[in-house]
């Protein structure tokens, strides 16, 4: 005995049909699109990467003071802009705050410039002399005396080729060029604008 089958042979038969070319075609399109979105996003988000890369390091950049060397001028813990562009246009000039490179621990410092190449360096009574003539510092206040470093009781020197002499506003609280020396030029990141 056997088992039988039943078929039904006046049923249609349905053979499985491809999608149509339409409903492909959206479905197409709609990766597509979302391709091309993405793609457009993430281009975006590295070229606004790099501008703010490229901004930060070589035009302006946000600087906050640590330490009181600069006060009454710049204040411990304030933000302040520094120009990174204007001295690749120009060199730094006398009486200009700037970001430096500290030669003795390679860290970042805010110094104000008192003389550049060529210029000399004397430091006597209290009182700064640059080329011969008293320096007159209207930032600072009236009464304020510059010491040299105290193991000498005067100083002088000459700034050599791309040196730059610095000087703290806070005379009695700053390590500046009174105790390392003159300033490489290429240690000079930038101005500080208070």
């Amino acid at each position: 005995m056997g088992l039988g089958v039943s078929e039904n042979l006046d049923a249609p038969v349905t053979k499985p049909t491809a999608q149509s070319p339409q409903k492909n075609q959206r479905g197409a399109t709609f990766w597509h699109a979302l391709l091309k979105q993405t793609f457009t996003c993430v281009l975006v988000a590295a070229l606004a990467f790099c501008s703010f890369q490229f901004v930060t390091h070589y035009v302006l950049q946000s600087v906050q003071v640590v330490g009181a060397s600069m006060a009454p001028t710049l204040h411990d813990s304030q933000r302040y802009v520094l120009n990174r562009w204007v001295y690749r246009i120009r060199e730094p000039q006398t009486k200009e705050i700037v970001v430096l490179r500290d030669p003795v621990d390679n860290g970042f410092a805010i110094k104000r410039i008192v003389a550049r190449q060529g210029d000399s360096v004397h430091l006597k009574g209290g009182k700064i002399f640059v080329n011969g003539k008293l320096l007159e510092e209207p930032y600072l206040p009236e009464g304020t005396q510059t010491f040299p470093n105290p193991k000498y009781r005067e100083q002088f020197l000459v700034c050599g080729v791309g040196k730059y002499f610095v000087l703290g506003d806070n005379r009695n609280n700053s390590a500046d060029s009174r105790t390392y020396g003159t300033v490489s030029r290429q240690n000079i990141l930038g101005l500080v604008v208070p």
